[in-house]
């Protein structure tokens, strides 16, 4: 058996489920990273410049790329069966605490560990992160995606971005999903267009599988969490993007009103893959907040 935090792929099972993680990178500190989605593939978080300073087990969520699936996929896939598999993996790694980030979806569900476990853990990094979802974030997206639209409305191909996102809600295989999401994608970015050589690769590598974002009885798994992130009293580093169209600058600056022990760090020139669009100040962020609060 290999060690927990040897590089590359691991398995361990988690109530029967195959859950797996990725090691990557160098440094006495062990930095946990959650992808978002639900159902994006753990390697659209790849973050090579923090792998240069940092230990980073990126886990590949159960129900997602080849980890295992529950019985009930695509329903089931809460934040608190989310949170149960991290767990399992963070206790697999054998170290004391670990650092935890979490990117869009998967800050929902970092600052819910982070809320219920933070015994384990050294720090959270809440990026591009929400307090909520349903209509209130909602609203605020369709605002931020015509402003988006309106800074694109000479360009051919900004249409073709509204039609995927229209398209989303009804898809349900997960390479029709896939497809739809490239096609939004150039949305996520602060100049998908003005910079598409460089960035079209990472459109074109996208990847997600379906998942509901219903519990197992089919009720929505609906994010809430003003009251829940104000109980939280480690040491946190929020991230948001300024262009970000789906978890962006107001409620990354929220998030820092409600987390009391926070540093917030707005990427002027990102939308919502900072790690992507300004890789060297996004892993300056996270690895000076780590080295700020090392052990």
């Amino acid at each position: 058996m290999s060690e927990p935090l040897a590089p590359g792929a691991h398995t361990i099972d988690v109530h029967g489920i195959a859950q797996r993680y990725h090691v990557y990178g160098q440094g006495a500190a062990v930095l946990v990273a959650v992808p978002g989605g639900p159902g994006v593939y753990w390697d659209s978080l790849r973050m090579p410049e923090v792998e240069r300073h940092v230990t980073v087990v990126y886990v590949e969520p159960i129900g997602t790329g080849d980890s295992g699936r529950l019985p009930t996929h695509p329903d089931g896939y809460t934040r608190a069966v989310y949170a149960d598999a991290l767990d399992q993996v963070i206790k697999q790694l054998g170290r004391d605490r670990v650092y935890l980030l979490g990117h869009s979806y998967g800050g929902f569900v970092a600052q819910y560990y982070a809320a219920h476990h933070p015994e384990n853990l050294a720090g959270v990094i809440l990026y591009e992160s929400s307090p909520v979802t349903g209509e209130e974030q909602g609203a605020e997206s369709m605002r931020l995606l015509g402003e988006f639209m309106a800074r694109n409305q000479d360009n051919p191909a900004a249409p073709g971005v509204l039609a995927a996102l229209q398209s989303i809600g009804g898809i349900t295989d997960d390479e029709e999903l896939t497809a739809a999401l490239r096609g939004l994608l150039p949305a996520y970015f602060a100049d998908y267009w003005g910079r598409e050589a460089e960035l079209s690769p990472v459109r074109n590598s996208v990847q997600v599988t379906y998942i509901s974002g219903r519990a197992a009885d089919g009720t929505p798994d609906v994010i809430a969490d003003r009251e829940l992130l104000a109980t939280i009293a480690l040491p946190t580093l929020v991230i948001a993007g300024e262009y970000d169209v789906i978890c962006g600058e107001k409620w990354g600056r929220e998030i820092h009103g409600l987390v009391r022990n926070s540093r917030l760090v707005v990427l002027e020139h990102s939308g919502h893959l900072g790690h992507v669009e300004e890789p060297e100040r996004f892993a300056k962020a996270v690895t000076d907040f780590v080295a700020a609060h090392g052990r």
